[in-house]
């Protein structure tokens, strides 16, 4: 897995940054200080930096310049500046993106996502990808076609609507059978299973699309 750095002196936003690129499989190490990022970053490898500019020990951009003397890391600085001369200085400085306070945790995730693909352009065609096709009832993994029964289908778009979100079976068998028809909870395990194994085949990295919380329901992964 992928390391991602996150410096941010502000604790609740670092650990909402690492809560979400740890639920996008990354690894993360946080820290809030100038100094500790730089120490870090010359002795352990990252494969991105999300670097916050107002620290209380130092200046990001200076950080930012010292990780580039030995490092060519992805590093996206993470700040409220919002100056279009902070912005160049950054990038001039060797950033590799520029993400501006007030933001949305998806769209660090997604950034980060970017910033790796790009250094990495070989491993661009083997990330996973899955989309739904509703008129053929399947699922699509990269270019794909995974062929789904009705209600594998219809399970499949209820924990889609939501990822990461934790369905009960009770609340899964809602969705999928409108008719209230009664059936075992133990059916929504088996196409749970099924479902599993037909994405998997069609997943040539074997992501688990679909997670089990024990005693309490299923919810869709993200790669």
């Amino acid at each position: 897995m992928s390391r991602i750095l996150i410096v941010e002196d502000e604790p609740r936003l670092s650990q909402l940054m690492a809560d979400y690129l740890q639920h996008a499989h990354f690894h993360t190490e946080q820290t809030g200080s100038a100094r500790q990022a730089m120490a870090l970053a010359k002795k352990e490898h990252f494969q991105a930096i999300l670097l916050d500019l107002m620290l209380p020990d130092g200046d990001g951009m200076e950080v930012c310049k010292a990780i580039r003397q030995h490092s060519q890391v992805p590093i996206l600085m993470v700040t409220a500046r919002v100056d279009e001369v902070d912005r160049l200085l950054g990038l001039e400085l060797g950033a590799d993106d520029y993400i501006c306070k007030p933001f949305s945790p998806r769209e660090v995730v997604a950034r980060v996502k970017a910033v790796l693909r790009r250094a990495n352009p070989q491993q661009d065609s083997s990330d996973p990808t899955l989309t739904l096709d509703e008129e053929r009832y399947e699922a699509v993994m990269g270019s794909q076609r995974v062929a789904l029964t009705a209600i594998e289908f219809a399970l499949l778009a209820t924990l889609a609507r939501h990822p990461g979100r934790i369905w009960s079976r009770d609340q899964l068998m809602d969705e999928i059978y409108q008719d209230h028809r009664v059936v075992s909870d133990r059916t929504i395990d088996s196409h749970i299973r099924k479902l599993r194994r037909k994405l998997s085949d069609g997943d040539d990295q074997s992501h688990d699309w679909i997670g089990s919380v024990y005693g309490v329901g299923y919810r869709l992964e993200q790669p």
